[in-house]
């Protein structure tokens, strides 16, 4: 499987299946807790902002997840960490069969996160940057108490704005990077790539959150893409300026969010490190996995209490992973 097109810029295919889960049910898909498996993996940055606002908002009973293991075919993810190889619930072994219950002829990628209708074992959306949003939103009824408001009414323009450009120039950014065919679209992107995270280290430098006073969307988009920094996008992808941890304030800033409870418990190094450098062969032929680098770092006091802030606002932290959802610990910090 090829992710390199030679002599070209890398252009994401982001045609998603936009259907929407919502409390009216206006496209054939209301929310009901329990009738809807949210399918993701640990080592997908676009997956793993849907685990983290899950935890944080308390869906874990209303929307069970189900985990793909860390690596993929041409044909999708898998489900090898379950018994057997398929997932206990839909009864499946590759993501690719949701998706051809859905549309025998669906010919778009086959991605995570994805929820999928469990009555029917058919893939609703795959939209990852509305599905995060609609949980805040459209699920609020199940919200556990003390939830926090990660897209309050007021900041949402602003929100909007920060996670575009984001988007565009830091989570897609680092692959534009990593995918280019040519050294020029190399150059290119690691340049936007680069003024944009000086951008926002100069925000972050007097704020501790990206908008407002607590913990929002954006913070849960920006860090996904930072916590796999050191560990696969400065190598595997070239982003090699300088590493995160050699980049203070967004180094402090993205400490911040990990020893928040929500963040770093919803982290598994192990799976990113086998998801980018096994999988993207066409990179890294040799299949070999880093050893490194070391995450004790991440667990280092940050001091960003300094700037104020309150990270859940009005509410409160989530409580304890439950054992079924939880890293494992050598796959964390903790072992190191």
């Amino acid at each position: 499987m090829r992710y390199v097109s030679p002599g070209r810029e890398y252009d994401r295919d982001s045609r998603y299946l936009t259907t929407r889960i919502t409390a009216d049910g206006r496209d054939g898909f209301p929310v009901e807790p329990g009738r809807y498996r949210l399918v993701v993996a640990r080592a997908c940055p676009w997956a793993s902002r849907a685990v983290i606002v899950r935890r944080l908002l308390g869906l874990e009973e209303a929307l069970p997840m189900a985990v793909a293991g860390p690596t993929h075919d041409d044909r999708s993810w898998t489900f090898d960490l379950d018994p057997g190889g398929r997932d206990p619930v839909l009864g499946i072994e590759r993501l690719q069969e949701a998706y051809l219950a859905r549309d025998p002829g669906y010919d778009r990628g086959i991605t995570v996160p994805a929820i999928v209708d469990v009555p029917t074992g058919r893939v609703v959306t795959n939209d990852f940057a509305r599905i995060t949003l609609d949980l805040s939103l459209e699920w609020s009824a199940h919200h556990r108490e003390g939830a926090p408001d990660l897209y309050p009414r007021a900041l949402r323009p602003e929100i909007d704005a920060v996670n575009e450009v984001v988007y565009e120039e830091v989570n897609n950014g680092v692959y534009r990077a990593g995918f280019a065919g040519s050294q020029e679209a190399y150059a290119s992107a690691y340049g936007r790539l680069f003024a944009r995270l000086d951008q926002l280290a100069a925000r972050l430098g007097a704020s501790r959150y990206l908008v407002g006073d607590t913990i929002t969307e954006a913070d849960v988009r920006l860090f996904t893409t930072l916590v796999r920094f050191d560990a696969v996008y400065h190598g595997h992808f070239k982003c090699n300026r300088r590493k995160l941890s050699e980049t203070p304030v967004l180094w402090a800033y993205a400490r911040d969010l990990f020893q928040t409870p929500g963040f770093g418990d919803t982290v598994d190094f192990d799976h990113i490190k086998r998801h980018y450098y096994l999988v993207h062969d066409d990179i890294n032929p040799t299949g070999i996995v880093p050893a490194g680098p070391d995450l004790s770092g991440w667990l280092v006091p940050h001091g960003r209490e300094a700037l104020g802030g309150r990270p859940f606002g009005d509410g409160t932290p989530p409580g304890p992973v439950s054992a079924g959802e939880a890293v494992p610990p050598e796959h964390t910090p903790s072992a190191t």
